[in-house]
Order: structure tokens, then C-alpha cells, then sequence
């Protein structure tokens, strides 16, 4: 199984590109009406742990705001905003969306209304890497990564503790 599948503004997967392995993210540890929200099943039981962890620790509850994208589901993402805010708001094309992989959970915060300023934002970048999970768009990265999302996780596996003690991007 390949997690360190990149997908990025320059490297794209196929319209057609869809995991095999997607499981339904109980309502319990997401936002959204049953079945609404999927990700790998691997990222899925990790992502539990780490939720259970936040809970059981901070005593948070790490929601997830949205996940799995088909295509089709992100080109309609794409074409309404870019409708709404215009052609250079900063939004994946279709294709060219993490959400595509299976592998992405975007966390919403049950206390604040800016997940970054947040106590779930503080528990899960100190502890996201412990999980398979690496924060993927800092501000302080743009000009690598080329997006800003701060509520964008993505479950890569082992290299994730690499990747936070390195302090590097996933590309």
C-alpha cells in the first residue's frame, strides 16, 4: 500500500482514481449526515486512535469537517468558488486535490470558529505525527507547498514523525 502518494498543484491523479479501501467516518468522530464523510480504512483506524488520544489527554473531540473527494465532487468544489470568489481564489483543480487519495482528514474545532487558533489546533500539531498524520499546508510553506489550510491533515504512515522532526514538507 503507497501513502507517500504525492498530489500537489503540479502532480495530479487520473479523473477516474479511486481507493479501493474507503470506510464510512462514523458521525461520532465526524460532521455531516451518516456515510457522508470516507477515508482509507488504514487512515480511518489511525485517526481514531489520535481522536481517542485528543479526547482522553485534552479532553477534545477532533471533528472531521470534510475528507474524501471523488473528482467530480471536487470539480464542483472548484467551479463554485472560483464562480464565487473568481478565478485566482486558491482552490485544488480537479485531479489535483489531496482529498482525492482517501488520505485526508481536514479537522474542524469544537471550541473556536478558527480551527488554527484553537486548542485542538495546539494538541493535534504537537501530536498529529504520532498518529501517521502530518499537518501538510503551514503558512510558513507556501512557497513550497503552494496552498495555506490549517485545518489539513494528511495520513502518510510511518514517515510522518520524519517529516514533523525534520520540520520539512511532504513533497
Amino acid at each position: 500500500v503507497v501513502y507517500a502518494i504525492i498530489v500537489n498543484k503540479y502532480y495530479h491523479l487520473s479523473s477516474d482514481y479511486e481507493p479501493d479501501d474507503l470506510a464510512t467516518i462514523s458521525t461520532k468522530y465526524s460532521w455531516g449526515t451518516l456515510g457522508s464523510q470516507k477515508v482509507r480504512q488504514e487512515a480511518y483506524d489511525a485517526y481514531i486512535e489520535m481522536h481517542q488520544a485528543a479526547q482522553a489527554e485534552a479532553n477534545i473531540y477532533l471533528m472531521v469537517n470534510s475528507s474524501y473527494r471523488k473528482y467530480s465532487d471536487q470539480e464542483r468544489v472548484y467551479n463554485e468558488l472560483t464562480k464565487a470568489y473568481g478565478p485566482n481564489y486558491d482552490v485544488a483543480k480537479p485531479g489535483f486535490s489531496e482529498h482525492q487519495t482517501g488520505l485526508v482528514v481536514d479537522i474542524a474545532a469544537g471550541s473556536t470558529s478558527t480551527f488554527k487558533n484553537s486548542k485542538e489546533a495546539k494538541w493535534i500539531m504537537q501530536n498529529a505525527h504520532k498518529y501517521g498524520f502530518i499537518f501538510r499546508y503551514s503558512s510558513d510553506k507556501i512557497k513550497i507547498t503552494g496552498y495555506n489550510e490549517p485545518a489539513h491533515f494528511r495520513y502518510v504512515g510511518d514517515i510522518a514523525k520524519e517529516i514533523y522532526e525534520k520540520n520539512i514538507t511532504f513533497e
